[in-house]
């Protein structure tokens, strides 16, 4: 992979077959950490794909609670002031 000068950031183009592995795709968030260096080897990255808006909404949803039975949605009560 070649790192490029983008506006005043750096950027690297990632092979098609490296984005398929790790199923990423365009507009996907990428949090890169530096893995712990050891003396002998080059420094390094870890690679994690941040979770989409979908994906945090379906994960929320697990947390939602039933409405009781007796429970009706009374508009003008609602916007009351």
């Amino acid at each position: 992979m070649q790192v490029a000068k983008w506006g005043n950031s750096l950027a690297v183009r990632l092979p098609v077959a490296l984005v398929q592995e790790l199923g990423i795709a365009d507009g996907d968030e990428l949090l890169l950490q530096p893995s712990p260096r050891q003396a002998s080897l080059p420094a390094s990255v870890t690679v994690v794909r941040q979770p989409g808006k979908l994906e945090k909404l379906q994960a929320a949803r697990k947390f939602r609670a039933a409405w009781p039975v007796d429970f009706s949605f009374d508009r003008d009560e609602a916007n009351a002031r």
